[in-house]
């Protein structure tokens, strides 16, 4: 999604555009609530799950039953667009045969995973949230896919998304708005909105995203989970219904960092231990002419205590400076992934044999992705981006900015970069022109995007946690982004981070 401040036209009809989607009623979230048994399951983190499966003590069949149960309470939240009971109930119990026939075992084995709408499914159609897609039906499963069947996981369903990925709302106007677990009149962030509002809502505990600009992390802190976008090129992204293969990459959503390790052996082959790593003596560095100005009060109060929370865990908190930043995000960020989703969705069109044509799709998007591709994407729009930006973008800085953080890391020997995810806890659903924070009234696409823009472009592993809750019980999320690389480094620390830092109380829907 693009970054720039310059938005009053097309957060203008954005903002026209999720105000015509809140006319349609919310249905009521009601929840009688689970049986004891089936909610002590909810409860399980992916580990213990597919632990308990294993050991035989719950049956894969039953463990399906408890999630779709769930799924079919919270069906407000509007987290699907493809849910299909019979064929999970059909996969959980091939996997119980399968155990009981002594076959060996996945470490994924039986779990239900929800996927992101935009990564291509052989049994589900793949979307990506726009209408021209509705029914296409790939023909093979993305490569990440095939990774988690391979571990023993099943598909629970196909999550609904912001519209081509191209937003943070994920008020989707082809299949309906995402609501968020906390407060169902506010956005779960996006583009990956149902997926997060899924594992959040304890509709599983385990789900597949993407992020090309925080399309994991934004739905991650404004849903209080937590959220893994690995180094970009860590796990294949092809099968992916892309915007620009130099920012795209898939990750998972989470209830635990330990879950989100799990996702990372799976995912990456990469099966190292996760020794948590002390916070006492570790370093963190905090740029706060960047990332700490401008916040709402409670994201800023929150944020601070978290802070708090890692000095008295004894972690060293480094004041430190990127100069220069700002002005390559301005420079990189929005060029190339507007000039790129052009090339990149044709490309994918073609490939997966959809029929359709990129000029097709766009088309039949609805009408304010439409205004953002005339905008910003197409030939003939004021911010149309020329092969000569383009080239300066990608070749000379997009390595200035790489270089930046390469030195940064190596001159301040900090583990990650701390900062809060987004500026402001999630807004009103509709709301996605301005946000007030105290008196100023900011540009969207700042307030959500200003803070996670450089790590994707950089290409950095980021791991955001719950930093708390706010006064009014919407989530406020805490990001670290480390050198390139050194995903498996940062999840260990995770681990640590997510003691120190605590849980935040579940959604009460």
């Amino acid at each position: 999604m693009s970054n720039s401040d310059n938005v009053s036209r097309r957060a203008f009809i954005r903002g026209m555009a999720g105000a015509a989607a809140m006319t349609v009623p919310l249905a009521t979230l009601a929840n009688p609530g689970p049986d004891s048994d089936s909610a002590a399951l909810l409860q399980l983190s992916a580990g213990e799950a597919v632990a308990r499966m294993s050991r035989g003590e719950i049956t894969a069949e039953r463990y399906a039953r408890v999630l779709l149960a769930r799924c079919e309470s919270l069906r407000a939240l509007n987290a699907f667009i493809t849910l299909e009971p019979s064929r999970v109930l059909e996969a959980a119990r091939a996997c119980d045969k399968h155990r009981h026939s002594g076959g060996n075992l996945g470490p994924l084995f039986g779990l239900p995973i929800p996927v992101k709408d935009s990564v291509n499914t052989r049994d589900y159609p793949t979307s990506a949230g726009t209408p021209a897609l509705r029914d296409f039906q790939p023909a093979a499963d993305a490569p990440i896919v095939r990774s988690l069947r391979a571990g023993g996981a099943i598909v629970l369903g196909k999550t609904n998304l912001h519209e081509l990925s191209y937003g943070w709302t994920s008020n989707n106007l082809a299949f309906g708005a995402v609501h968020n677990p906390y407060d169902p009149t506010r956005i779960p962030g996006g583009s990956s909105g149902g997926t997060a509002a899924a594992v959040a809502a304890h509709m599983a505990p385990l789900g597949i995203a993407e992020d090309t600009q925080g399309s994991i992390r934004v739905p991650a802190a404004m849903c209080g989970i937590a959220g893994f976008r690995p180094s970009t090129g860590r796990y294949s992204t092809k099968g992916c219904v892309p915007i620009t293969p130099l920012f795209d990459q898939v990750g998972p959503h989470a209830r635990s960092v330990s879950d989100l390790a799990l996702f990372d052996s799976v995912a990456a082959d990469d099966w190292r231990p996760l020794t948590p790593a002390p916070l006492k003596g570790l370093r963190f560095g905090i740029v706060r002419d960047y990332w700490f100005t401008s916040l709402d009060e409670q994201v800023e109060h929150l944020t601070e205590q978290a802070l708090q929370r890692l000095r008295q865990a004894g972690a060293e908190l480094v004041e430190t400076e990127l100069p220069g930043l700002r002005r390559l995000i301005e420079l990189t960020t929005d060029a190339v992934q507007n000039h790129d989703v052009r090339v990149s969705l044709a490309q994918y069109l073609k490939e997966y044999g959809t029929n359709l044509t990129f000029e097709q799709v766009v088309r039949q998007a609805s009408p304010d992705i439409q205004a953002i591709f005339r905008s910003d994407v197409l030939p003939g729009g004021p911010n149309f981006v020329s092969e000569q930006a383009y080239a300066q973008a990608r070749d000379v800085h997009l390595p200035a900015l790489r270089h930046l953080y390469r030195d940064y890391f190596t001159r301040t020997g900090v583990a990650a970069i701390v900062f809060p995810a987004t500026m402001a806890p999630p807004p009103p659903i509709g709301q996605d022109v301005t946000v007030d924070i105290g008196e100023r009234k900011l540009p969207f696409f700042t307030v959500v995007g200003r803070n996670i823009a450089p790590g994707s472009t950089a290409g950095l592993p980021g791991l955001v946690l719950p930093a708390g809750l706010t006064a009014t019980g919407l989530p406020v999320g805490i990001e670290f982004d480390a050198p390139a690389g050194s995903d498996r480094a940062l999840l260990a620390i995770g681990v640590s981070l997510e003691r120190a830092l605590g849980a935040i109380p579940a959604p009460r829907v």
